[in-house]
């Protein structure tokens, strides 16, 4: 959708160009994702440097020469900092943020010493796997996630990321409550299959090869509004929502819909989602009447 629009507001017929972008952007979600993760490893890192340079100082106290090192032993942190797929993948992609920026690391270890938290699980005396995965967990929610620095720099490091790092977060959350205890922490695939990354392309091709034809589909079917006054991104995720019901088979038409009327409370106007859920209910009605929409498999569902 973005991309679409992107290619209208720059006058672009540029497919193969835009497409390019478009393959780029949805790369770049790897690294975003690898960020994160390795921010947890890299807060952990630095809480360890810090005992480790307290301890030694001339006139340590008790506390700093035998600290609590409930936080630096986190058993999920460990399994982490193991993980031979998220350091291959940190290599492979060379992500290395944090060094370069390791005075954010600074700041969300010092965030997360000062949460209760925090406080609450260094004075807890059990010792469980599962304890130690639920803290991380809350901690990476109502801690790490959220903190506005760590946003603005995601921000201004890659500006396609802002709509990302929900789908990322939320990604990241769903690895750790599931991981085990002894078992590695895998790096997420982007795309399900190669079917699903042809996906991307087929969607993006045929609604911009097709946005005249499809486009004239709606046109008759907004008697109170001028075609023209319809905002952009309303005409885009109409198009788009028509293309998957005429040319994907495989996508069952109530998917359809309900992913566009989404994407309309998300990116258009409070009323878009409304107006657009009319335009696509009639439509499906006409198309099944004069038999366009040809579902097989899963689009039967």
């Amino acid at each position: 959708m973005q991309s679409i629009y992107a290619m209208h507001q720059k006058n672009s017929d540029d497919i193969q160009k835009e497409e390019k972008f478009l393959y780029n952007s949805i790369d770049n979600i790897l690294d975003l994702y690898l960020i994160m993760i390795s921010a947890l490893i890299e807060i952990q890192k630095k809480e360890i440097q810090f005992l480790e340079t307290s301890s030694k100082k001339h006139l340590a106290t008790t506390e700093e020469k035998k600290p609590n090192k409930k936080f630096v032993n986190n058993m999920l942190l460990h399994q982490l900092t193991e993980s031979s797929s998220i350091s291959i993948a940190l290599e492979n992609r060379k992500i290395n943020n944090w060094t370069l920026n390791d005075d954010y690391i600074i700041i969300l270890l010092n965030e997360v010493k000062k949460s209760s938290l925090y406080q609450k699980y260094m004075l807890d005396k059990s010792n469980s796997f599962d304890d130690d995965k639920q803290f991380i967990v809350d901690l990476f929610t109502v801690v790490i996630a959220p903190n506005e620095k760590l946003y603005e720099y995601l921000e201004d490091h890659k500006l396609t990321w802002i709509d990302d790092i929900p789908v990322v977060n939320t990604q990241i959350l769903k690895q750790l409550k599931n991981l085990n205890q002894g078992e590695e922490f895998r790096v997420s695939k982007l795309y399900k299959d190669e079917e699903d990354k042809e996906f991307v392309s087929n969607l993006f091709r045929k609604t911009v090869l097709n946005e005249a034809i499809f486009s004239k589909e709606y046109e008759n079917k907004t008697p109170n509004w001028d075609t023209e006054r319809i905002a952009e991104i309303d005409t885009i995720i109409m198009k788009m929502a028509i293309c998957e019901f005429l040319k994907f088979p495989s996508i069952p038409v109530k998917v359809t819909i309900n992913e566009y009327l989404e994407l309309a409370k998300e990116y258009s106007t409070p009323k878009s989602s409304m107006f657009i859920n009319g335009i696509l209910d009639n439509l499906v009605k006409e198309f099944n009447q004069e038999d366009k929409i040809k579902k097989t498999g899963r689009g039967l569902m």
